[in-house]
């Protein structure tokens, strides 16, 4: 295998294609058919509870909380991990790893149901944490494979080669729910879960066959090493004081990320409680479709963005995309029909892939010139993913005691207002350098 030299084509077409094969999870795990098969498991049930760990569960409410903690997990080992690979010199072995364990816990979802509770969400578990867990190296790639120039670009475009490859499986998942028996949906469901797991580790061979492994330093790993993930963490910390337009930038996508990933992560649990849809079919139809919306419009939306940014600079650009998913906080409280619905579904398909990778790349651009990148974003994903942490635990407590999603929808509005005004700071100090 030939040595892919930083910044060619070849090299930062391999990092984009890891989008290619991870984000089928993001749409069909989290995003779209499994949600739709978890609330199908609750259809005779008035009230729609579950029980474990010995409580009593609304059923959005236990997977909005298993979801805050598997973002803690990650929060807590991400640093040890990171700190790991960059002592070793090797990332991809990390990479890999993650990619595996996440496309395992997708095929083990095949075997999800309420009367072996703890299991099921252990394959849940298992495929939110590979999914996250692998992009905090695959999102350190990013200053190494390509310049500073490229990065926008590159970054856009593995979110719509995400984008892309994720419609794909979701419309030939569809066909197959859609045309199957009414006994056999949650069969074709199931089925679904196994392909995403075999795509994700299939296509993600053609990066890890490209992606440079790092240095190897024939380092022995020590419980000093381990503890050096989180003292790399106190050494960005404490460069962060010097550095005042990273540190404000940090402050300011640490909230409203809190938010954007939020709602993305409970957007069809809403649909599919909140909207009047009619019937079930028409529900599941609904859903699938506006998840297709949502992608398509993603494709635009990064790619315009990208060049917004070019035109007005990437924190313009963040407020105004910030406004947007303000704006669509409060509209999401009135929705009731499915038209209202494909709506919002639009408004955020336009400003999800945009503001996701906007984000991405305006951080690595802020970067001082440094080799050690990988311990600068595992800081950056350790505040990402602390973020969901409080906003997903915030929106299961609003959901659990008040019954209602609305209300906790309708909470974010503030997480992206303080946003927008740590966004102007931003601007501010921007100017002042």
């Amino acid at each position: 295998m030939e040595n892919l030299q930083k910044g060619s084509k070849k090299l930062l077409n391999a990092w984009a294609f890891y989008d290619w094969a991870n984000s089928v999870y993001t749409l069909t795990i989290a995003s779209s058919i499994f949600p739709i098969f978890y609330s199908a498991l609750f259809i005779n049930q008035t009230h729609k509870v579950v029980n474990a760990f010995g409580f009593e569960f609304k059923s959005t409410a236990l997977i909005t909380f298993i979801t805050a903690f598997t973002f803690l997990v990650v929060a807590f080992t991400s640093p040890i991990l990171s700190g790991i690979a960059d002592y070793v010199g090797n990332k991809k072995n990390f990479l890999k790893f993650f990619c595996y364990v996440g496309g395992l816990g997708c095929i083990g979802l095949y075997f999800f149901s309420l009367d072996h509770i703890y299991i099921s969400l252990l394959f849940y578990f298992m495929g939110l944490i590979g999914y996250w867990g692998s992009l905090v190296f695959y999102n350190s790639y990013l200053p190494d494979i390509a310049f500073p120039e490229q990065q926008d670009s590159i970054s856009a475009k593995g979110f719509s080669l995400g984008y892309i490859g994720s419609v794909i499986l979701l419309i030939i998942n569809l066909i197959m729910v859609m045309t199957a028996e009414d006994g056999q949906k949650m069969d074709m469901m199931r089925y679904s879960f196994v392909m995403v797991g075999i795509w994700w580790i299939g296509f993600s061979q053609y990066s890890f066959y490209w992606l440079p492994k790092g240095t190897s330093k024939g380092h022995k790993v020590t419980k000093e090493v381990v503890l050096d993930g989180f003292n790399e963490l106190k050494v960005v910390w404490k460069a962060l004081q010097e550095n005042i337009l990273l540190k404000k930038y940090l402050q300011s996508f640490f909230v409203f990320s809190m938010a954007v990933q939020t709602i993305m992560l409970v957007a069809v649990y809403f649909g599919e409680e909140e909207i009047n849809w009619g019937s079930d079919d028409a529900k599941t139809m609904g859903l699938i479709v506006s998840i297709l919306i949502i992608q398509l419009i993603a494709i635009v939306g990064a790619v315009l963005t990208s060049k917004a940014s070019s035109k007005f600079g990437n924190i313009k650009t963040l407020i105004a995309v910030n406004f947007i998913w303000m704006s669509l906080c409060f509209y999401a409280y009135f929705m009731e029909t499915p038209i209202q619905f494909y709506i919002a579904a639009s408004c955020v398909g336009f400003v999800m892939g945009g503001i996701q990778s906007l984000a991405r790349s305006t951080y690595s651009k802020f970067l001082p010139e440094t080799k050690d990148t990988t311990s600068y974003f595992s800081f950056f994903d350790v505040a990402e993913k602390i973020g969901i942490v409080i906003g997903m635990g915030i929106y299961g407590t609003i959901d659990q005691v008040t019954g209602s999603m609305r209300n906790s929808i309708l909470f974010l509005f503030i997480f992206f207002l303080i946003g927008i005004i740590l966004l102007f700071r931003v601007l501010k100090q921007q100017k002042l350098e």
